[in-house]
């Protein structure tokens, strides 16, 4: 049974334990997540970022950071709607983003919530981690399939497969996305129809959620982790 889970207020480190965890240790069936953030703001960074070039570019006011598993830039979370979403696919990342934002993005049009259109094409350049010495910024480089309105991007993702299974992180951007239920609404649709399931509420299992408190200390906490590549 596909899953729509809710989770208790977490930090950004038990944030990504908790995806880890799931992909690690779900059955076949597709796992949807919003975050439910504990208080104040964070930042995660992609895997393969180099931390102090992070550190030079993000303020201390921007809250505590974190790497994540998955690819991408940086991502400041504050306001926005974030999600991760499990599943099995063989497709291809790009596959996947073009049929997934594109699943989306109709469900928000339809919804009337942003009238946005999709990025086309970029550069190969676009995708690295850090550009002239520059970590880049996930917001502030649009890629192919990232979802824009107003000539801004508004979504974007990354992605990581674990052992036959993809895990999706994402962000939305957008006035009011976190605090309005149609965004959760439009984001589930998307996803249902881009996997062909319709999601059940499910709440995460205490034994799972205490392997991810365990991972975000053993992990996600740790220097070793944070400066993996410094």
């Amino acid at each position: 049974m596909a899953e729509r889970l809710l989770t208790p207020a977490l930090t950004v480190f038990e944030q990504m334990a908790v995806d880890e965890v799931l992909a690690h240790t779900s059955g076949p069936a597709p796992i949807l997540r919003f975050y439910h953030w504990t208080e104040g703001p964070a930042v995660t960074f992609g895997y393969s970022q180099f931390y102090n070039t992070v550190c030079k570019q993000v303020p201390a006011s921007a809250g505590p950071l974190c790497r994540r598993p998955t690819g991408g830039g940086i991502v400041y979370h504050g306001k926005d709607l974030t999600f991760s979403l499990i599943f099995s696919s063989s497709l291809r990342p790009a596959e996947i983003y073009a049929k997934l934002h594109g699943a989306i993005e109709r469900a928000l049009t339809l919804a009337q919530l942003v009238d946005s259109s999709r990025q086309g094409t970029v550069p190969g350049a676009a995708y690295a981690p850090m550009r002239q010495g520059i970590a880049s910024g996930c917001f502030a480089s649009p890629v192919q399939d990232d979802l824009l309105a107003d000539g801004h991007k508004i979504l974007g993702g990354a992605i990581r497969r674990f052992d036959g299974k993809v895990l999706y992180q994402g962000s939305l951007q957008y006035a009011a996305a976190r605090e309005n239920p149609a965004f959760r609404r439009a984001v589930t649709a998307g996803a249902e129809q881009m996997l062909g399931v319709t999601f059940q509420t499910g709440v995460l299992r205490e034994d799972v959620l205490a392997k991810a408190r365990a991972l975000s200390v053993e992990q996600y906490q740790t220097d070793g982790w944070l400066k993996k590549f410094a």
